[in-house]
């Protein structure tokens, strides 16, 4: 095992995506593929993040440290 978070990715994808479709253009599989990750970004809520999507995930972390830089620059007096 060289990265476990790569390999249960890939298991996943794997599992959920490539095993379940035939794909019979390049075209098809991207199309396919776009709307898996958007499901698994955006709506699939994840354990290792607090239940919520990575996107929810990755928003909270952008306002939070948005705002950790606004309070640090404030000088109180």
């Amino acid at each position: 095992m060289q990265n476990g978070y790569i390999e249960s990715f890939n298991g996943k994808f794997r599992d959920e995506h490539l095993n379940e479709h035939w794909f019979q253009t390049l075209q098809q599989a991207r199309l396919a593929l776009a709307s898996w990750r958007k499901d698994y970004n955006e709506i699939r809520p994840h354990s290792s993040l607090g239940r919520i999507p990575p996107a929810q995930f990755a928003q909270q972390h952008r306002l939070a440290a948005s705002s950790d830089a606004v309070s640090s620059t404030i000088k109180i007096d």
